[in-house]
């Protein structure tokens, strides 16, 4: 475990575990090999126990990117961060810098000639200056969250980067950018998994599918629920986070289930957000790991 307080995401993310990660701690296996983490999104849990050897994953390419570019460049990217944060400010209207920088993708060939670490400029400025930190894609994989309207938002936090970029060197971190099922195939008996889904929609209002072109719909869950047996079978202690829905406690009956609190902000009707029931799945006892 590494220790230091600026280690922290870097990202606002919709679903993040910053809030419930003291209840996530309660079941942590005490010892275990190699962390896997298939769903890392803002990595909310891997900065919280900042394991010394871990194989992280996401499907979203444009997050992946972000973490290798951290990795191998921290410098060069807080520098356009810090063009970025000039740019905005300066504007006559900030909205349209935002704009502006976020229409990028919107001409494949221009975007397509932008260098990861500009890519990766790009997503962090969105992500601290678009409506609620929420990353969103439209079926074209093209970013589509409006303007947040922030009077000084916090778009360059270098101590913060230089940390994480610090436990990423420091640590054995594999980083890769693919489907869930195929990169769980090497964890072993030792090791420990985390996953934090799309998690099942508790409505028609609260799903959120814009993460990933992709999406992840209820054979998603079918599918992984799969994954999670054949885990088991092989010994792999797992620890899911999903949605208090029937459909997840049916599909992971059997199962140590628990119950926690957790408030939810993404909801297209207002009465709908608030504290809601998620569940913490696991297939081992943690007093005894």
């Amino acid at each position: 475990m590494v220790k230091n307080r600026s280690i922290a995401p870097v990202l606002k993310w919709v679903g993040g575990k910053r809030q419930i990660l003291d209840e996530i701690k309660k079941y942590i296996p005490g010892n275990f090999g190699t962390y896997h983490e298939p769903f890392l999104g803002g990595g909310a849990v891997l900065f919280g126990l900042r394991p010394a050897r871990a194989v992280v994953n996401d499907i979203n390419p444009e997050l992946m990117n972000v973490y290798a570019v951290i990795k191998d460049d921290v410098e060069g990217l807080i520098k356009s961060l810090k063009e970025h944060e000039r740019a905005y400010r300066e504007h006559r209207k900030p909205s349209e810098y935002f704009y502006s920088i976020r229409e990028l993708d919107r001409d494949k060939a221009v975007y397509n000639a932008l260098a990861p670490l500009q890519k990766a400029s790009r997503i962090l400025f969105l992500n601290k200056t678009c409506f609620n930190g929420l990353f969103r894609v439209n079926r074209a994989g093209q970013f589509n969250t409006p303007f947040g309207k922030y009077k000084r938002p916090n778009i360059v936090n270098g101590k913060m980067l230089r940390a994480v970029s610090g436990y990423f060197n420091g640590a054995d971190i594999s980083f890769s950018c693919g489907d869930f099922e195929a990169v769980l195939e090497a964890a072993t008996g030792e090791d420990f998994v985390y996953l934090d889904p799309p998690y099942d929609p508790l409505s028609d209002t609260s799903s959120f599918t814009g993460y990933d072109r992709g999406g992840f719909d209820a054979e998603e869950q079918a599918r992984l629920s799969r994954v999670c047996r054949r885990l088991d079978e092989r010994g792999v202690k797992f620890l899911l986070s999903n949605s208090a829905t029937e459909l997840i406690r049916e599909l992971y009956r059997g199962f140590r289930m628990e119950t926690v609190k957790a408030r939810r902000a993404v909801n297209a009707r207002g009465d709908g957000r608030g504290d809601v029931d998620e569940v913490l799945i696991r297939n081992y006892d943690p007093r005894g790991c």
